[in-house]
């Protein structure tokens, strides 16, 4: 029952955050899930797998509130949307057959580094300038399959990258956001088949696992998130986000260098 609690928290933490700042939720689920997962002492070598796919099954849950309350703003580009749709499916069913192929250390490792990239992105606030359009549809269908393997990598919805490439594409800010919460549900959908199918069979994972797809984290960060992620995005309006941001840039850090190190 204590873990039940902890998941709930952690849910509440990590939803408060994402909502006030929009990205960077998935990120540190795996990384405080990974933490939880060594303590409860789950099988090395699938600890960061079974994190990666309960985190991106958590987006399909979030990220359908998120969209349609974009989508109510009119701030959803669906046609970009519908443009990218099948890579980003292509490419996160990509990206859970390579992670299920990774040793636990090398799929660690590039995750720790994606973290790092991550954290220094929002500490700087980085904000790339509008330079080109948008590229083709076939510009666009790689770009959605390279960041549909990396979303799958990392467990995350693919805002982090998704937002900066349309904003430097002259995509408004607004349309940005609103359009990465709606390309965050086929990835988190595609990532969950992946890393339930690749995860089935595989010996010594926890009780009530589904493959990769802890459920007592799922249910106790997605009752959790639901309850922050409105209140952190009402509250974006009202708190300092950017030294925020820079905190949780931090917080970010210190947790991807507590993974590298244990890992050495």
């Amino acid at each position: 029952m204590e873990w039940w609690i902890v998941y709930l928290l952690m849910g509440l933490f990590v939803g408060f955050f994402a909502g006030l700042l929009g990205i960077g939720g998935g990120l540190i689920l795996v990384t405080l899930m990974v933490y939880l997962f060594t303590v409860q002492g789950f099988p090395e070598d699938r600890i960061l797998h079974i994190a990666l796919g309960t985190s991106i099954t958590s987006i399909v849950f979030t990220s359908i509130s998120s969209l349609l309350a974009h989508h109510k703003h009119g701030a959803v580009r669906w046609d970009i949307v519908r443009a990218a749709v099948p890579g980003l499916i292509v490419g996160t069913l990509l990206g859970t057959l390579v992670a299920d192929q990774l040793k636990s250390k090398y799929l660690a490792i590039f995750f720790v580094i994606f973290v790092y990239y991550s954290a220094m992105q929002m500490f700087v606030n980085a904000k790339p300038k509008p330079s080109r359009q948008l590229p083709g549809r076939l510009g666009l269908n790689l770009a959605s399959v390279l960041i549909g393997v990396l979303s799958a990598l990392v467990g995350v919805g693919g805002g982090i990258m998704t937002i900066p490439l349309m904003s430097m594409c002259n995509v408004p800010m607004r349309n940005a956001i609103g359009t990465s919460a709606a390309l965050g549900l086929p990835i988190a959908l595609a990532g969950t088949i992946g890393f339930i199918v690749t995860g089935l069979g595989k010996d010594h994972l926890p009780p009530f696992s589904v493959g990769y797809v802890y459920l007592p984290a799922l249910i106790g960060i997605v009752i959790g998130t639901l309850v922050t992620v409105p209140w952190g995005a009402k509250m974006a309006h009202t708190l300092p986000v950017s030294r925020l941001k820079k905190i949780f840039a931090v917080i970010l850090f210190i947790l991807a260098t507590r993974m590298l190190w244990t890992l050495f």
